[in-house]
């Protein structure tokens, strides 16, 4: 979700980027850096050594989000949701439009934010989306071939908006969220057919099962590197949270937990609520929020952010695991730290 549009030069040290024109690469480029990183615990500088900058790669995006590394083509892909694309980046090739249209399919114009927004890959190499405009979630081969839809509805009733979406890291279910962020009018839209905004899980046999009913606002989600324990966020500037929940033997999650609470830091002015977030191998849950990338111990203590003057939609981690990519909203960013992305 587009929260606020900030200045798409504040921060910067120098040139911006194209989004539309690929870059060439060159032995030992040199980025644009923005922001700086905050440190509240030690435990922070042994994650991400002091002096270590935030790297501009691409600039100029209407709403970047979703974020996803392939590994097997060492490149990036991420969405812009009201311009309805999906981008690749790389480093030898720079940017590029990957696919177009992401989300949205109709031939006339239908809402702010129309495209695809969270992604993820599955087990099968497949390319998996949250498709705002389309409302559903569909996975697509990355070695040729079309969409499948993998859900659009819930006991016969459209989804708003499909938002965010992870695959378990044993099982094969697929758990994501659905908020009314893609709809015309949003929470007012008269074309919502479902009273709640939930978070789901579908089986690969298409079954849909609603898990969490109560949420004003899920957005972004994660597993836990066991498995056993899923986060999601809520950007709720009201209530902005991270809850925690423990996943049954079967699938389903038992009662959630408070995590951490924001909301003093969306009413202190930082911009941004929770929204995409990852974790790395040890535990630590780097989750974007009020004031950039929030990085939380296991045990749900703020240990820092990632400041990067934006609101700040979602991360991910690539090409080793070490590098966290960040899409902050008109930007393509990367930190590299001490940390291993969890699955790496």
């Amino acid at each position: 979700m587009k929260t606020t549009a900030l200045p798409i030069l504040a921060g910067l040290t120098t040139g911006l980027l194209s989004p539309c024109v690929a870059q060439p690469a060159t032995n030992q480029p040199v980025y644009p850096s923005i922001g700086q990183v905050v440190y509240q615990d030690a435990r922070l500088e042994k994650l991400i050594p002091k002096g270590t900058p935030i790297e501009v790669l691409a600039s100029g995006f209407v709403w970047s989000e979703g974020p996803i590394w392939i590994k097997e083509g060492n490149y990036l892909l991420f969405s812009d949701v009201p311009q309805n694309v999906i981008f690749k980046w790389s480093e030898q090739e720079g940017l590029s439009e990957f696919l177009k249209p992401s989300g949205y399919t109709g031939h006339e114009y239908y809402s702010e934010e129309p495209g695809s927004n969270g992604l993820t890959l599955d087990r099968q190499g497949r390319l998996i989306a949250c498709e705002h405009g389309d409302r559903r979630v569909t996975a697509m081969p990355l070695t040729g071939g079309g969409k499948l839809t993998l859900a659009d509805r819930y006991q016969g009733k459209r989804f708003h908006s499909p938002n965010d979406v992870v695959q378990h890291p044993t099982q094969n279910s697929y758990y994501f969220t659905d908020p009314p962020y893609g709809l015309p009018k949003r929470q007012d839209d008269p074309s919502q057919e479902l009273p709640h905004y939930g978070v789901y899980r579908v089986t690969p046999d298409g079954n849909v099962t609603l898990l969490i009913s109560d949420l004003t606002r899920p957005n972004g989600l994660a597993f836990s590197p066991d498995g056993r324990t899923l986060y999601v966020a809520q950007s709720d500037p009201e209530k902005a949270i991270l809850m925690a929940y423990p996943v049954q033997n079967d699938g389903t999650l038992g009662k959630g937990r408070l995590f951490f609470d924001a909301t003093s830091m969306v009413k202190q002015g930082l911009p941004g609520l929770p929204d995409g977030l990852k974790l790395d191998k040890d535990g630590n849950v780097w989750t974007t929020g009020p004031g950039g990338v929030l990085i939380l111990s296991p045990e749900g203590k703020l240990l820092g952010r990632i400041d990067t003057k934006q609101a700040t939609a979602n991360c991910a981690w690539g090409n080793d695991g070490s590098t966290l990519y960040i899409t902050a909203d008109g930007y393509l960013c990367r930190i590299r730290t001490n940390a291993r992305g969890a699955g790496f």
